[in-house]
């Protein structure tokens, strides 16, 4: 138990640290840093923030990631996941309102994570991931059309619809320079990656577009031009204002955060056990992941999460331990204290470049098509979580897909149980099986249930109960193949027991399971109770029952 909350940190050091490590993860760390520096300012930007605030998360978040989490090699920060999130916490709430929505996801993780939840979060379908995904990577695009474009609008509508609109209904106002500056800076980051993909193409892309527009003095939106109040190193910590009203307005997002975070950190951690060889801990994971959000609010940051792409870099660049995203962090924080004045000469086109390909990578193509290939309930919640997560709400759309793929999965799981009253076809069954009424005394009716007996299925029971329409003198039950029994499947085997009694009936259970037994025995139906007669097998049933039928 205690290994499963030990940040891999420790564990790392007490195998032993070499110069050698150190060196790998130094390098390791300062190749990630690269990478990170341009696209923590983009994604602070794009969530509505400022660069500084990404930069602060990629910095603070990163460290402690590294520091407290449950993988060896993950790398944190802010990440394209969350900016429709914040964006909209902002416009609603404010920045403090953001502030106080990371607290509380930072606590709701580490809640998760205590709890034993990290390996629950597998469990989310994956037509719900890949729709919220993709519906993310397209808001991310549509969001940059104004900076990409250099048009000329006073307020962009943060709805999706309404926003295209402003688009078209300003297409005449596109400046020809930041076009092409935005142009170049895309065309030289997919060259960088089909020629030259372990360059740090997004740096390269960024610094070229800068000297450009520095040298030629071209008339483009700059981080500096739309940023001049942009605060350099990093702030003290603090707490934001927190009031009763507060919380429960920003309660529902600090949930999407949390739930957010956990699947991208695990999500990652499961592609870097694959890439490095490694096995990350799920639930320390979470609490790491945590504890970067709160410090990351603490300090005026944006929420955070492990970032796959930059988890990738860290390990195609030799990075052995948890050090390597520490060191990332520390090159990061010199980066800002020491060259924050060369990147006011950023244009805004570059990073809108940076995030298309952010959105691009997001979108998962390849996979959302071959879920459409899928049966029509997995494209139903695809679609409809894709759909709601554009047009609507990120929230919504995680609610409604998650509701739906239950439902159907549920459905799909009733239809596969049987309750049968007859003679068993299925070839795999024993000779037990295939002939379970053969040896039936006269007055005696059996039931075999196979699969899991939950609320979904509960009520074909007392339905094939019903059919039969005779009233015999004992009613056995074939438990052998139940695996699971829920809260109604144990009210419908009462509502069937309380049935029988009523016609003078015994109700025998054989072959029962241990989580079955254990939740009739919750409800008192165990076999102190008398209600039921409990036999380890079909064999010994059919022995209690014509007892029970010759003293009748």
């Amino acid at each position: 138990m205690a290994a499963s909350y030990t940040p891999k940190l420790l564990t790392t050091l007490r195998e032993g640290y070499s110069v050698a490590s150190f060196r790998a993860d130094a390098i390791a760390g300062l190749t990630v840093a690269i990478v990170a520096l341009p696209l923590a300012m983009a994604l602070g930007i794009a969530s509505g923030a400022t660069p500084d605030k990404g930069l602060v998360t990629a910095v603070i978040a990163g460290f402690l990631i590294s520091a407290l989490g449950g993988s060896r090699v993950q790398i944190g920060g802010p990440t394209g996941a969350f900016v429709v999130v914040i964006f909209n916490v902002i416009a609603q709430h404010g920045y403090d309102g953001l502030l106080v929505a990371t607290l509380l996801a930072g606590l709701i993780l580490i809640a998760a994570g205590a709890l034993r939840l990290g390996r629950m979060i597998k469990y989310i379908p994956h037509p719900v991931v890949t729709g919220f995904t993709a519906g993310i990577a397209v808001i991310i695009g549509s969001s940059q059309v104004k900076d990409f474009l250099g048009l000329s609008i006073e307020h962009v509508p943060a709805e999706f619809i309404p926003r295209w609109q402003a688009y078209f209904g300003a297409i005449a106002t596109v400046n020809w320079v930041t076009l092409g500056i935005g142009v170049g800076t895309l065309s030289v980051i997919v060259m960088l990656r089909k020629l030259a993909p372990k360059w740090p193409g997004f740096l390269i892309a960024v610094v070229a577009s800068s000297l450009a527009v520095a040298l030629l003095k071209l008339p483009v939106d700059t981080i500096g031009s739309r940023f001049p109040d942009m605060s350099a190193g990093l702030p003290m910590p603090s707490l934001p204002e927190f009031s009763l009203a507060k919380v429960a307005a920003v309660l529902p997002s600090a949930f999407t955060i949390a739930f957010l975070a956990g699947i991208e950190a695990l999500l990652s951690a499961v592609v870097a056990d694959g890439m490095a060889g490694t096995r990350h801990r799920s639930d320390q994971e979470l609490i790491g992941q945590g504890v970067a959000n709160l410090g990351s609010a603490l300090f005026g940051g944006l929420p955070a999460t492990g970032a796959i792409a930059r988890t990738a870099t860290n390990i195609r660049s030799g990075a052995k331990t948890p050090v390597a995203g520490m060191m990332h962090a520390a090159f990061l924080l010199l980066f800002i204290l020491f060259a924050s004045d060369l990147m006011a000469y950023v244009p805004m086109a570059a990073l809108a470049a940076i995030l298309f390909m952010v959105a691009w990578g997001m979108s998962e193509y390849k996979r959302f098509v071959a879920l459409l290939r899928m049966p029509n309930s997995d494209r139903a919640v695809l679609l409809l979580t894709f759909g709601l997560t554009v047009l609507v709400d990120l929230t919504v759309a995680i609610g409604v897909g998650v509701a739906l793929a239950s439902l159907l999965f549920m459905a799909r799981m009733a239809e596969a149980v049987e309750v049968d009253a007859g003679i068993a076809q299925e070839s795999e069954l024993d000779a037990e099986d295939m002939h379970q009424r053969d040896a039936l005394p006269r007055g005696v009716e059996v039931f075999r249930i196979n699969g899991p007996f939950f609320f979904g299925v509960a009520g074909e029971l007392l339905d094939t109960l019903r059919r039969v329409g005779s009233s015999p003198k004992v009613l056995i039950l074939r438990m052998r193949l139940v695996p699971l029994l829920d809260a109604s499947g144990v009210q419908a085997l009462a509502e069937f027991v309380e049935q029988a009694r009523i016609t003078g009936a015994r109700v025998i259970l054989s072959g029962i399971r241990p989580q079955p037994f254990a939740m009739l025995k919750r409800a008192r139906l165990g076999r102190s109770s008398g209600k039921l007669l409990y036999t380890s097998n079909y064999a010994e049933a059919l022995i209690a029952a014509a007892k029970i039928v010759e003293e009748a």
